[in-house]
């Protein structure tokens, strides 16, 4: 009577939970069961995969973008130059080498 009060009369019960383990159920309420389970599923993993889908791009367009930032800022770097042009130099200084070197 309790649950009944706040329901107006005449109204059905609308998705009442039950435990398959505890409750004996056909074999077409267990099939059923699992339809429903298997649509929820299917309506959640779609939304998922979109959300991966969006993480995994911008993952990768962060890795990207920090690829293409190395490669910029290294192009950008003269060491190699400068270290052929200090050796040049201290070539030049070299004293030649002797039996006692």
């Amino acid at each position: 009577m309790a649950e009944k009060e706040g329901k107006a009369a005449g109204q059905p019960e609308f998705a009442k939970r039950i435990d398959p383990a505890k409750e004996s159920l056909s074999r077409e309420q267990l099939q059923f069961i699992r339809q429903a389970e298997l649509a929820q599923w299917k309506k959640r993993s779609q939304k998922l995969r979109g959300r991966n889908i969006i993480t995994g791009l911008a993952i990768g367009a962060a890795v990207m973008g920090i690829y293409g930032y190395t490669f910029y800022s290294v192009s950008q770097e003269r060491i190699m130059d400068e270290l052929d042009e200090e050796a040049k130099a201290a070539a030049k200084y070299r004293v030649p080498k002797t039996g006692a070197n």
